[in-house]
């Protein structure tokens, strides 16, 4: 493989905080582990690492990690989303550019056009391209054979990814929530390339506040920095963060209002539930998708809310979190348990 480069250098340091390698990448220490094995394998062959493919819920490092992974083989990284190739032709244009040992990262990779999707097959497996020329009975198929690639793709939502194209990955990787000790360090490394001044208890407080998810730290960051300017000295203190983050309606555990009118309706207009999720989201004027993808893998990674077959239930604890009680069923008055 070439002589490592660096993919970052020439982004704007207040744009990009994504770390640079992967000693500098906080959190997913398992995954972290298994793809420098994968990747040193393959640097010792002098061949393409094999095709990722990520999944979990937005804002956990999905795209950072394709990022790293392309300086770590010291190639470059085309960039596109399922949405955006409509038509094989799209594809073809994208791969028929790629060079030796390039990453295409695919994000959503599950909303590709399934008649793309079976162009991307052959690629993915044996690094060809069929391609149509013609047409009615004069028509006929050749094959462009395309450098040796690694396709990336990311997904908040694997259960739509067809068995296929899932299978045609070599290494599958779910990226978990980060911990509380982890997003103070990803908030002060942020802290620290956008020349704020933090103290460890600010840190702290934000990092409580972010739903397990970078993305949502940096972000509470650069908003209690604002309030920091105006309502203080410019330092992010515990008492700073914590009135601008109330101020935004993001309590301690990181609900936001969304979050809390979803566990009130379960409550107050099913008794606690179960209740199906078109039901919820039309309740609460939220897409299904949304609710699926953005709220309830927290809310349940917390334990206060439960999908079973029947619909979504709220636990006691959600209830007490938003000062409501679970109406009870039985005749000593214990609320009802699930």
């Amino acid at each position: 493989m070439p002589e490592q480069k660096d993919n970052f250098d020439a982004l704007p340091q207040d744009e990009n905080l994504r770390p640079r390698r992967f000693d500098n990448f906080i959190g997913q220490e398992e995954i972290k582990k298994n793809l420098k094995i994968h990747i040193d394998a393959a640097r010792s062959r002098g061949e393409a690492l094999e095709h990722l493919l990520f999944y979990g819920p937005p804002g956990l490092g999905k795209t950072t990690l394709a990022h790293l992974i392309a300086n770590e083989v010291s190639a470059s990284i085309k960039i596109t989303s399922g949405p955006a190739i409509e038509r094989p032709g799209d594809l073809a244009a994208i791969l028929t550019n790629l060079k030796k040992f390039d990453v295409l990262f695919i994000d959503e990779i599950h909303r590709l056009n399934k008649v793309v999707e079976e162009v991307l097959y052959p690629a993915m497996e044996d690094f060809g391209l069929d391609i149509i020329i013609g047409k009615g009975p004069s028509a006929r198929s050749i094959r462009l054979d395309l450098p040796r690639f690694t396709l990336i793709g990311a997904t908040t939502r694997i259960g739509l990814l067809s068995a296929p194209l899932r299978d045609r990955f070599g290494i599958v990787n779910r990226l978990e929530f980060y911990n509380h000790a982890e997003l103070k360090q990803i908030a002060v490394r942020a802290a620290g390339k956008l020349e704020i001044t933090i103290e460890d208890e600010g840190a702290v407080e934000i990092a409580k506040r972010s739903r397990g998810t970078p993305r949502i730290a940096i972000r509470f960051l650069r908003r209690v920095r604002d309030y920091a300017q105006v309502k203080g000295n410019g330092k992010i203190t515990a008492d700073i963060a914590r009135e601008c983050l109330d101020s935004m309606g993001v309590d301690a555990f990181g609900l936001d209002k969304t979050d809390r009118r979803y566990l009130t309706t379960i409550i107050d207009n099913f008794n606690g539930g179960p209740v199906g999720v078109e039901t919820l989201a039309a309740g609460i004027s939220e897409e299904v998708e949304t609710l699926e993808d953005v709220y309830e893998p927290y809310l349940m990674q917390i334990g206060f809310i439960e999908r079973t077959p029947r619909g979504r239930m709220v636990t006691p604890a959600a209830a007490k979190h938003v000062g409501r009680k679970l109406k009870s069923d039985k005749p000593n008055g214990q609320e009802k348990l699930f």
